[in-house]
């Protein structure tokens, strides 16, 4: 199938299957250990049912949303992901030029392989995500980078102190650095397309991808070893850590990965904007609470916070439901992904049209007009009696 012709995010996700590697897509669509956090997070949108309110004129509909100041058309954005270049040639590129032809926020991943600097040029207004250790020594420098870029929104991911174990990952042959095992090789030599189109692309352009913004200098080719783990300090960044970026940093500053209220208190407390309330969608630990589940009471808890989420969103009513909930806007990972491995820079844009359009569609069948007015009302949890 072509990915012009897909109906939903799951025909994506069956094109990029078929056009992927197996242990690429492994790699994208899998979580941590048993993935018991990956499914609640899509189970947990099934334990809500909407309560549509009739005779409400529904004939002109508006989904667009203001973030920071910046109003976007669509209450979805990008979420971070890293090297997506291993699905499409120069994926963060992609993903963002996608993301700013229909005008909805890209957050650009730090494990990304292409350089902020070209990615703010084509995409002006990206967000970027850091995965930061408890070492002033080297936030000061990439936030000088930032700066010189001209990145106006930094989103700090708390929720990643030590890599998780994941198996499919593993009996799958697929880690960072990557090693061309014969498994890898084989499963490549299986996606012809993908070998001309992305692997060999990439090689002759650009040579072997490297991590280009983990920090303020150029990181490892994606396949050696770092001279500079990246990882190191991680574990031991405590809140003290966000307090001092945020005297350090001017622009707005958001705290990714959390699912407790009284963190979201003390992320509000330390002057932070925003939130997303994330789980790394079900790729860190496994048993986690879903996102869905944990927003109502961060909402509730932090007032002056811009809360936002990812996890589990897959249709126009994931957004819809998130919203009523609190959420001011939604992230998604994977439909982008899948979209980019499925087309391309188009693909990614067309994993955004079909949730755009849900999201019109469901507005109209809800009966409410405009997504700011989306709240409680209208939603019940399944087994109650909806309010009369």
């Amino acid at each position: 199938m072509h990915y012009t012709r897909a109906l939903s995010i799951a025909d994506l996700a069956d094109i990029a299957r078929d056009r992927l590697p197996p242990s690429l897509y492994g790699y994208v669509s899998g979580g941590s250990e048993d993935q018991s956090s990956l499914v609640s997070n899509r189970l947990a949108y099934d334990r809500w049912r909407f309560v549509t309110h009739s005779l409400v004129d529904v004939s002109q509909r508006s989904q667009a949303v203001e973030i920071f100041g910046t109003r976007y058309d669509m209450p979805l954005g990008i979420a971070p992901m890293g090297v997506t270049g291993l699905c499409a040639f120069e994926g963060d590129l992609a993903l963002a030029r996608a993301a700013a032809r229909m005008k909805a926020p890209f957050v650009l991943s730090g494990a990304s392989t292409v350089p902020l600097e070209r990615v703010m040029q084509a995409a002006p207004g990206t967000w970027y995500q850091a995965y930061i250790p408890a070492q002033q020594e080297v936030i000061a420098p990439l936030l000088d980078r930032l700066r010189a870029a001209q990145v106006e929104v930094l989103v700090v991911t708390v929720d990643v102190p030590i890599a998780s174990t994941r198996e499919n990952e593993l009996r799958n042959d697929f880690r960072l650095p990557l090693k061309l095992t014969p498994r890898l090789l084989a499963g490549g030599a299986m996606r012809p397309r993908w070998l001309l189109q992305t692997f060999a692309q990439t090689l002759l352009r650009g040579g072997v991808p490297r991590f280009e913004n983990f920090t303020a200098t150029r990181g490892a080719r994606i396949i050696d070893a770092p001279t500079v783990d990246h990882r190191a300090g991680r574990a031991s960044m405590r809140w003290e850590t966000i307090a001092w970026i945020r005297e350090q940093w001017a622009g707005k500053l958001v705290i990714k990965g959390l699912l407790r209220r009284d963190d979201a208190r003390q992320a509000e407390a330390l002057g932070c904007d925003g939130v997303i309330v994330s789980n790394h969608g079900g790729r860190q630990l496994d048993g986690a609470v879903s996102t869905l589940d944990a927003l109502p009471a961060i909402v509730a808890a932090a007032p002056g916070l811009t809360v936002m989420l990812d996890g589990g969103v897959r249709r126009g009513t994931d957004v819809l439901k998130a919203m009523a909930l609190g959420a001011a806007c939604v992230f998604v990972g994977r439909p982008a992904m899948y979209g980019l491995a499925a087309g391309g820079e188009d693909g990614a844009v067309r994993a955004l049209e079909l949730l755009r359009k849900e999201i019109d569609v469901d507005l109209a069948l809800l009966g409410c007009p405009d997504v700011a007015g989306l709240g409680p009302k209208y939603l019940v949890r399944e087994g109650d009696l909806p309010g009369m």
